[in-house]
C-alpha cells in the first residue's frame, strides 16, 4: 500500500522546481507513476471494493494536485529573507520623475495668444497656406508690379502643363503673410468684428533674425469708430501679458500698401545698456487703419466702417521673451536648446 503521506511531506520539503518535477514524475508517469499505477490496479477490484477504493485515490490526487500547485507558486515567490535583505520596497521613497514631453515654444506661443486676445473679444480664424496670387497680393492692395511684391520674395507653385495657359493672376503662391485670411474674414462676417489670424508664412529669407518659414500673428478690428489709439492699446496691453510687463515699446511710421497710416512697433531688446548685435530696439512686426480698398475688397463699406490690422511674426516676440538671439535655433530641434523651455 503506497504511503501518500510521504508523497505530501516531500512535496512541502521541496527546494526547487526540480525537485518538484521528481515528485509530480513519481507520482503521475505514465509508466511507472504510483497513483498511475494505483489507478490501473481498479481494473482488478470489483463491487463495493472498486467504488471505495476509486474515492480513496480520487481523494488522494486532489490533495497530492492541490499540494504541488501550491509549492510551486511558494518557490516562484521569494522568500521573507530574501525581500528583507535584497529587495525590501521603501513605501514612503519618491518615484523617480517621469520624463515627459512638453509643447514646443512656438505652438505654446499661440496657445497663449489665443488665450490673451480671446479674452478681449478676439476670434480666432485659421486659412490655406497656399494662396492664389489674387488673395495674397492683389485683393491686399499690392498690384501687379509693385515694388512691395518684390520685397517679400515668394515660393512659387509649378503648375502642371495643361494649366500654364491659364491667366497670370491665377498662380498659387506659398503665403507670404496671414492677410489673406484677413479678407477671407471679412467676406463671410459681418461687421463690427475683431479676429486673429495666426498661421505658417513663407519668404525667402534666412538670417539670424529671419527664416524661410515663420510663424504669424495678424489681427483685425472693424467698427465704426476705431482709431490709432485703439490700435496702441491692444496690442501694447496684449505683448506685455505675452512676454512681460516691462517691456518697452516705440511706434514709427512704416509703409505698408493694406493700411493706411501705416505704422512699425518696436521693442526694446534688452536694457537701456544694450549693446546687442540688435542695438536697443527689435522689430516686432507692422500695424495701421486698415486701407479703404482692403475693405472694399473684403465686402465692407469704408464710408460707414474702419478699423486697424496688425502683422506680427511669432518667433520674434519668443527671441525677445527667452533673450534668443538667432531665431534659427528655434526650428532645429536641438533637446538641449527646447527643454529650456
Amino acid at each position: 500500500m503506497t504511503n501518500w503521506q510521504t508523497f505530501l511531506t516531500d512535496i512541502e520539503n521541496a527546494s526547487s522546481h526540480g525537485d518538484i518535477d521528481a515528485i509530480e514524475h513519481a507520482l503521475f508517469g505514465r509508466k511507472e507513476g504510483a497513483m498511475t499505477l494505483a489507478m490501473q490496479e481498479l481494473k482488478d477490484l470489483e463491487g463495493d471494493t472498486k467504488k471505495e477504493r476509486a474515492k480513496e485515490l480520487n481523494q488522494q490526487k486532489a490533495k497530492l494536485t492541490e499540494a504541488l500547485e501550491t509549492r510551486k507558486v511558494n518557490l516562484a515567490m521569494p522568500s521573507q529573507e530574501t525581500l528583507t535583505s535584497e529587495d525590501a520596497i521603501d513605501v514612503t521613497l519618491d518615484l523617480p520623475p517621469e520624463e515627459r514631453g512638453h509643447l514646443h515654444i512656438v505652438p505654446e506661443f499661440i496657445a497663449h495668444l489665443e488665450e490673451v486676445f480671446g479674452r478681449m473679444g478676439f476670434d480666432t480664424h485659421f486659412g490655406p497656406e497656399i494662396e492664389s496670387e489674387d488673395m495674397n497680393f492683389t485683393q491686399l492692395n499690392i498690384p501687379e508690379e509693385h515694388p512691395a511684391r518684390d520685397t517679400q520674395d515668394t515660393f512659387w507653385i509649378r503648375k502642371k502643363k495643361q494649366e500654364t495657359r491659364n491667366k497670370k493672376q491665377d498662380r498659387t503662391v506659398l503665403r507670404t503673410h496671414t492677410s489673406p485670411v484677413q479678407i477671407r474674414y471679412m467676406r463671410d462676417n459681418e461687421p463690427p468684428f475683431r479676429a486673429i489670424f495666426p498661421g505658417k508664412t513663407y519668404r525667402k529669407d534666412a538670417d539670424a533674425t529671419h527664416s524661410p518659414m515663420f510663424h504669424q500673428f495678424e489681427g483685425l478690428m472693424i467698427d465704426t469708430d476705431i482709431s490709432v489709439a485703439h490700435l496702441k492699446a491692444v496690442l501694447i496691453n496684449a505683448l506685455k501679458e505675452l512676454i512681460g510687463r516691462d517691456l518697452v515699446f516705440r511706434f514709427r511710421p512704416g509703409y505698408f500698401p493694406f493700411v493706411e497710416p501705416g505704422l512699425e512697433m518696436d521693442m526694446q531688446w534688452q536694457g537701456d545698456e544694450s549693446e546687442s548685435r540688435e542695438g536697443k530696439w527689435l522689430e516686432m512686426g507692422g500695424c495701421g487703419m486698415v486701407h479703404p480698398n482692403v475693405l472694399r475688397n473684403g465686402g465692407i463699406d469704408p464710408e460707414k466702417w474702419q478699423g486697424f490690422a496688425f502683422g506680427f511674426g511669432i518667433e520674434r516676440p519668443l527671441m525677445i521673451k527667452h533673450q534668443i538671439p538667432d531665431l534659427r535655433t528655434i526650428f532645429q530641434g536641438d533637446l538641449r536648446f527646447l527643454r529650456q523651455f
